[in-house]
């Protein structure tokens, strides 16, 4: 049998290697937040026909110039004829006159997406956020905590799904400054069920280690741990890489609206597979070993 918590300290050291670089980007350039945090419009076209060619993101501006005067935009091209125009909250009325221009030059230009959301009801959102990841991981805590009559289980656990987080969090600040992605509820709604699956996989490493302390109490902790993580660790694998197929087949095949959500999914779930077992576990061996040197010294 494989001895797995021998290598504990390089499991930390390789989980460091990955959320530096992401802490460093969310110092220095935090994320880039979308519409549903900061407030603003965005309507998406598809201009002209397939076969047409040269329409470029100036040709676009210039059609619109008269009916966008005074309004703070950008254009984005996010693959042929079809574009993303962001602003400063747009009235409908606004929309409409846009539109209308941009059609007197390219008659057959559909709208394909139109949001508006207010900056209150952003910032109000951002609140939200923070106040249910805060509370989910407070309750997720205290509730292994409960199911194992010990709180460091729950601690642990936390601090494996804060491993997690930081991955995708990370990885989104970097995506973010180097090509430009945002996040916004789907990326919420991501990172919330990345730390749901993260959770229930430690919970099925913590339950082997449970059911084998209770058969071999005598047996060291370190290898009672080592042996839930051998009986478990193909039964994660398998059960991840079915969802992990699944995600690349939405990734590869999905609309662009469910690309970057999709993405964090399944970043979260190879993460999630990793620190149910290689963060978690070797979490709760160094636990149980400075315990037992704190209580030495104290004798």
């Amino acid at each position: 049998m494989i001895n797995f918590m021998k290598y504990r300290f390089l499991y930390f050291f390789i989980s460091a290697l990955v959320i530096v670089p992401g802490i460093f980007s969310l110092v220095a350039w935090g994320l880039k937040p979308g519409i549903d945090f900061i407030g603003g419009t965005e309507l998406e076209l598809q201009v002209g026909n397939q076969e047409n060619q040269g329409i470029s993101t100036d040709l676009l501006n210039q059609s619109m110039a008269s009916a966008s005067a005074g309004l703070q935009f950008t254009i984005d091209e996010e693959k042929q004829n079809t574009f993303l125009i962001k602003s400063q909250p747009m009235e409908q009325e606004k929309k409409n006159a846009i539109l209308t221009a941009i059609k007197e030059k390219f008659p057959s230009t559909k709208e394909l997406r139109y949001e508006t959301v207010g900056p209150v009801l952003g910032r109000e959102l951002l609140v939200k956020t923070l106040t249910a990841l805060i509370l989910a991981a407070v309750g997720i805590t205290f509730y292994i905590a409960y199911r194992f009559r010990s709180l460091k289980y729950g601690i642990s656990a936390v601090l494996a799904m804060l491993h997690d987080s930081m991955v995708v969090i990370g990885s989104f600040s970097l995506l973010g400054h180097f090509i430009g992605i945002e996040v916004d509820t789907l990326f919420v709604t991501a990172l919330l069920t990345i730390l749901s699956f993260s959770v229930h996989d430690t919970i099925v490493v913590y339950d082997r280690i449970r059911e084998i302390a209770k058969k071999n109490s005598s047996t060291p902790y370190h290898d009672i741990v080592n042996k839930a993580v051998t009986e478990t660790l193909s039964r994660s694998i398998n059960n991840s890489m079915t969802i992990i197929f699944a995600l690349l087949a939405l990734w590869l095949l999905g609309g662009e609206t469910i690309r970057w959500f999709v993405f964090a999914l399944l970043i979260g779930t190879i993460t999630g597979t990793y620190s149910s077992t290689f963060t978690a576990a070797p979490i709760l061996v160094v636990w149980t070993q400075l315990a037992a040197r704190k209580n030495k010294r104290k004798i």
